[in-house]
């Protein structure tokens, strides 16, 4: 007897059962504050259709975008209605119908980029973390960077673009495999380049010409639990949003005060920036490694801090032999036969140390101990950012300043999960 078909439920486009409109309140009587959503749907050939499953194929899903209310709580404020992003994007190629992980992994490219406006920059996210971010002088130059940082990741995901893009970055693009492109608009002939790739799904977000916009809007971020409760925070702002908003690293430990030496160059504080902002987007416990304005290493969603470094400085060092591999063998560096070539790739890696050498830490909580930043500098980090708080401040500081590290603080948390 022929086994199942196991695929067929990848092509399913499952009917929701959820009402075409919804409301959330809070409060009661004349305190009542009411926010109005409407159901999210798309006609695709003969038929309107709404989400085309959950997280899973066995999951009805339903998305909905805000359209009236307002909310206001103590002295915070939610964004307006109709100021939309991934929740009402206009799909100029359908491809596979889109499902649920697509517009949420829209969205956390989104919440990246929104901090990113002032350069061409490219995210490429995959299961809602993303696998590489970049900026440059070009988007093409972007996207080539935020790809090379991990191609085998990147490789199903989406990819968001802050700048109209062009037939450079779309003939890149079509050269690998995405689930999702989205831009604030496409230029003239880069759709009959996109087309090529017949399941991919393109989304256009004008918005995304306005990103900058965003970068203080709150929202009500909602956890349902499995009782059937909800818990409900303000979502995340990052405080620090330019250099000038970063502490010199200094502790006081039995009444001495340890204060970090070396204040980081230009560079590193650029670099700096970048992967904090970029952290707002990653899943925690998550530690970073940047460089030149792209990661090199992403360590997210682990348990412990001293793991998520070490795992955030193994991917350095896979992924830039893979992409060597592919570059000089033209081959997967898995599928690397000649046992010489791998050799002689993983002696040239260790050399530069996977990239890291001269790159800048990120972390997204303090570091308890020192031997969290000690993976780092290991590996030749000149300069880390991180909250601050710990009880041994103290000591991390101690160790980075007898590497010659430098170090700030952003005196902000930035847990993600």
């Amino acid at each position: 007897m022929p086994n199942k078909d196991l695929k067929a439920a990848y092509r399913t486009i499952l009917d929701d059962p959820f009402p075409p409109e919804l409301e959330i309140s809070f409060g009661t009587g004349s305190e009542r504050q009411t926010l109005r959503y409407e159901k999210v749907v798309w006609k695709i050939g003969d038929e309107v259709r709404g989400l085309r499953y959950g997280e899973n194929p066995d999951q009805p899903a339903a998305m909905y975008k805000l359209i009236n209310g307002n909310l206001a709580l103590a002295d915070v404020v939610s964004i307006q209605p109709g100021r939309y992003l991934a929740s009402d994007p206009e799909l100029l190629q359908f491809g596979k119908h889109p499902g649920k992980i697509n517009l949420t992994d829209a969205d956390n490219a989104l919440n990246i980029l929104r901090y990113l406006a002032d350069t061409p920059c490219a995210v490429i996210v995959k299961h809602n973390n993303p696998c590489g971010v970049a900026k440059a002088g070009s988007l093409a130059d972007a996207y080539y960077r935020a790809n090379k940082a991990d191609r085998l990741a990147a490789f199903g995901g989406c990819i968001a673009l802050n700048r109209t893009c062009d037939i450079e970055t779309a003939r890149q693009i079509a050269q690998n495999y995405a689930e999702v492109v989205l831009a604030p608009d496409f230029a003239p002939g880069v759709m009959d380049i996109l087309a090529a790739r017949k399941n991919l799904r393109v989304m256009r977000i004008d918005n995304i010409a306005r990103l900058e916009s965003f970068a203080a809007e709150r929202f009500v971020d909602f956890k349902s639990l499995i009782d059937g409760g909800l818990v409900a925070q303000w979502s995340f702002m990052p405080t620090v949003r330019t250099t000038a908003g970063f502490l010199p690293a200094a502790a006081t430990y039995q009444g001495v005060t340890h204060e970090i030496r070396r204040t980081p160059t230009a560079r590193e504080l650029d670099d700096l920036l970048f992967g904090w902002l970029v952290e707002a987007g990653v899943t925690s416990n998550s530690v970073l490694y940047v460089k030149d304005g792209v990661t090199v290493g992403i360590g997210t969603g682990e348990q412990d801090r001293v793991g998520v470094a070490e795992i955030a400085r193994d991917k350095a060092y896979r992924k830039r032999a893979d992409w060597l591999a592919v570059e000089r063998f033209g081959q997967p560096y898995n599928e690397l036969a000649d046992a010489s070539h791998r050799a002689a790739l993983d002696e040239e890696v260790a050399a530069c140390h996977g990239g890291l050498e001269g790159s800048c830490m990120v972390s997204d909580a303090f570091f308890p101990f020192r031997d969290g930043v000690e993976v780092g500098i290991r590996e030749g980090v000149t300069a880390i950012v991180q909250p601050g708080g710990s009880l041994r401040d103290w000591d991390v500081i101690d160790c980075c300043n007898a590497a010659g590290v430098a170090m700030v603080f952003t005196g902000q948390r930035s847990f993600k999960h």
